[in-house]
């Protein structure tokens, strides 16, 4: 017996009299109806309205009146305001929540609407897609049964068969919501090492065939593929880097190469996987070359699509996806390029029968007996199993806006990039990489002379300086060992003289940095021109 409990509490219920035990359910009554009311139901609906309007509010001022993407708040200033809140001592009201919310965090968030976020692949989210968050939110269903969600179902259903439709994947196409990219991606190679395993030799093992399964990607691909193929329980040298053409894009012949290798070393190659927008350069890589060395060598075909697959509803550029209709699977992120809030990913199959890789049955859930009674439900295709309501976002956007809405301001990002790749390349002070045909524009300050070492330097100095700033967020790589910056356009709102204001910002405080760090003597060995021959 605890020698700390309370003596009432320590007498056993069978002994002592009745009037000294307390009651648990009168006890407990008074702090269950007061936690009750912060529950969302039909007592409750004002409380609801209120709270989100104010929340609503909040940020609806920040945004009316944000003036840079970016506080420039460090880590050392915001850690301990966050560590400081004793969570054990809740405030008692919204609004008190609200206020101490805006310090620890909406003050200095990231706004990505802001025309000079120009960082990452973040975009500003269609108002209809934030009126379906809002509602999925509130009603909670699961996006697993039938009986947690009901129509819920069949929009994610329609959703599916609408995409299926864009790439062009058949009538038997078919597919799941997912949490992003690197979950839609790690979901299709589980596909493509299972039907491997499906059609093994007879002689292969699952024990012997495993650590001899290979992948084969661009070097500028997705790093969620390496990942991917650890999780998987493949070889830590399973994925294997196809060399990229001087478009960074994947080299067909080098595929030739690779395929040809692995055959001679008795290395199945279990996937390909070909990237439309690749997270560094914005290419494409090529996909009807590609297609067809996969269908010769009888490999499955992934096409990591979740940045370009806005060329969907493109009413220009569709045709740089060409090729993509002949893929097994297809990655694609509605929160980049649809104008969709986090999370909204989806993986397209062309046959559905694959999708039985991922369907274990439960009997408290989706037991056997269902497929027999036509009970719909989503569950048998996913890796997770409680699954959020995402579609409901880009149907009311499909619904309001429609898809050529949608291209129509996919196009603009992509023809402002163009005009940024221009001012970049036209201007001494700066290097610019291959162009992209999205919206990614990799470059480097390094006028002519300069060392490059020392324009590595100043390149990550003038990156930090813009976010300690907050006057404009811009994201780095590296390319070729060396240190670039990089612009990711997602914003229509984003103008030339947005675009002109950062690259002078950015030559400013690179240009001071390389000024106060030149090396002294002409033979230092950090001596190595950046311009290029």
């Amino acid at each position: 017996m605890n020698p700390s409990a309370d003596p009432v509490d320590a007498v056993p219920l069978d002994q002592g009299p009745t009037s000294t035990r307390p009651d648990p359910e009168s006890a407990s009554s008074g702090a269950v109806g007061a936690a009750q009311a912060y529950l969302l139901g039909n007592g409750s609906v004002d409380h609801y309205r209120q709270a989100l309007a104010d929340g609503v509010e909040r940020v609806a001022r920040r945004v009316a009146t944000v003036d840079r993407p970016f506080t420039g708040v460090t880590p050392d200033e915001l850690a301990p305001l966050v560590g400081g809140i004793e969570l054990d001592r809740p405030l008692g009201d919204h609004t008190t929540a609200l206020n101490e919310l805006d310090e620890l965090w909406l003050r200095d968030a990231v706004w990505f609407h802001h025309p000079r976020s120009l960082a990452h692949l973040n975009c500003p989210v269609a108002i209809p897609a934030l009126l379906g968050e809002a509602m999925l939110t509130a009603v909670n269903p699961s996006l697993d049964t039938w009986d947690q969600s009901a129509g819920a179902t069949f929009i994610e259903r329609r959703l599916i068969e609408w995409t299926a439709a864009r790439i062009g994947l058949g009538a038997t196409a078919d597919g799941i919501f997912t949490s992003g990219g690197t979950q839609s991606n790690l979901h299709a190679l589980l596909l493509a090492r299972e039907e491997a395993v499906a059609h093994a030799a007879d002689a292969d093992t699952r024990s012997t065939l495993l650590p001899r399964l290979r992948i084969l990607t661009s070097a500028a691909g997705h790093f969620s593929v390496q990942k991917a193929a650890k999780l998987l329980g493949l070889a830590p040298d399973a994925v294997i880097t196809v060399e990229t053409d001087a478009a960074r894009r994947m080299c067909p012949q080098a595929l030739d190469r690779e395929l040809e290798r692995c055959q001679r070393a008795d290395l199945p190659v279990m996937a390909v996987v070909a990237t439309a927008g690749t997270t560094d350069f914005g290419t494409i890589d090529p996909l009807p070359e590609i297609v067809g060395r996969c269908a010769t060598a009888g490999v499955w075909l992934h096409v990591d699509a979740a940045y370009g697959c806005g060329l969907l509803v493109s009413p220009t550029r569709r045709h740089l996806l060409d090729g993509i209709e002949q893929a097994d699977s297809v990655t694609v992120d509605y929160h980049k390029s649809f104008f969709q809030p986090v999370s909204s990913s989806a993986l397209l199959v062309r046959d559905r029968q694959v999708l039985r890789h991922a369907t274990y049955h439960a009997d408290y859930l989706n037991p056997a007996r269902a497929v027999a009674e036509r009970i719909p439900n989503q569950v048998d295709k996913s890796l997770q199993t409680t699954r959020r309501f995402d579609a409901l976002k880009l149907w009311l956007t499909l619904r309001v806006m429609g898809p050529d809405a949608i291209g129509a301001l996919f196009d603009e990002v992509c023809h402002r990039a163009a005009d940024a790749w221009a001012l970049a390349d036209a201007d001494p002070r700066f290097e610019v990489v291959a162009r992209s045909p999205l919206s990614t524009v990799v470059f480097r300050w390094c006028p002519a002379g300069t060392d490059a070492e020392l324009a590595d330097e100043a390149n990550r100095h003038a990156r930090a300086h813009l976010a300690a700033s907050g006057a404009a967020m811009v994201a780095g790589t590296m390319v070729d060992g060396r240190a670039h910056l990089k612009f990711t356009l997602l914003n229509p709102a984003t103008t030339s003289a947005d675009v002109t204001l950062v690259l002078d910002l950015i030559a400013e405080h690179a240009g001071r940095y390389a000024h106060d760090h030149a090396p002294e003597r002409s033979d230092h060995p950090a001596n190595l021109s950046c311009s290029v021959a």
